[in-house]
């Protein structure tokens, strides 16, 4: 498929600010005339909104292996009936989390095999990659500073212990450093409008482009 419109995705830890950069981008890009999406996984349709009650709040057990179909099911209906619509009229995506999210915190985080976990979503997704991917990196410390700061429920994912984080964490920086190409890697500890800067300056050169 030839995306005329432009997929951006944000990842990052927990408490990273991919939500606050993601608002910025989409305000950014409105006032420069684009229509944009702007969604986030799990949720972003119907279906999705109910399984990411499933997969981020239920109260028992969900085995790594369900974990990651549940996520590849939101993946699916979001992208057949949201993203792909929206880049074949031009738009742009701004999404917070996809693939890249899944490889680190189920195959990383939950130590499932990490080709599987790709083929999986791959498949779920017609293998739909964004044109860019915004990696907020940030230490899982500081990480769960800000959360402890800023939540009152906690999900199943940001409950994880430090060295679940310190994994996911990792696998992100590996996933940068396999495809250069695709992803910038900011430090998520910068301030806001610093980091929405280098943002807005990576995305104006592929509009140009």
């Amino acid at each position: 498929m030839t995306n005329r419109g432009l997929f951006i995705t944000l990842e990052g830890g927990d408490g990273s600010g991919k939500s606050t950069q993601a608002e910025l981008l989409e305000q950014w890009l409105g006032s420069r005339g684009r229509t944009i999406l702007r969604s986030r996984e799990p949720g972003g349709t119907e279906v999705g909104e109910q399984i990411r009650e499933i997969v981020l709040h239920h109260r028992g057990e969900i085995s790594p292996r369900a974990e990651a179909l549940l996520y590849a099911a939101d993946r699916a209906q979001h992208i057949d009936t949201r993203v792909r619509p929206a880049l074949e009229r031009g738009d742009v995506v701004i999404q917070d989390r996809y693939i890249d999210s899944s490889l680190a915190y189920q195959g990383a985080g939950r130590a499932l095999d990490l080709g599987e976990v790709r083929e999986l979503s791959r498949w779920a997704t017609g293998d739909l990659w964004p044109d860019l991917t915004i990696l907020l990196d940030l230490d899982e410390v500081t990480a769960r500073t800000r959360l402890d700061s800023s939540r009152t429920r906690f999900d199943r994912l940001e409950a994880e212990k430090n060295d679940f984080h310190r994994r996911v964490r990792a696998h992100f920086l590996e996933l940068a450093a396999a495809e250069p190409r695709r992803f910038l890697v900011l430090d998520a500890s910068l301030d806001i409008q610093t980091l929405a800067g280098l943002i807005r300056e990576r995305v104006d050169t592929l509009l140009s482009a």
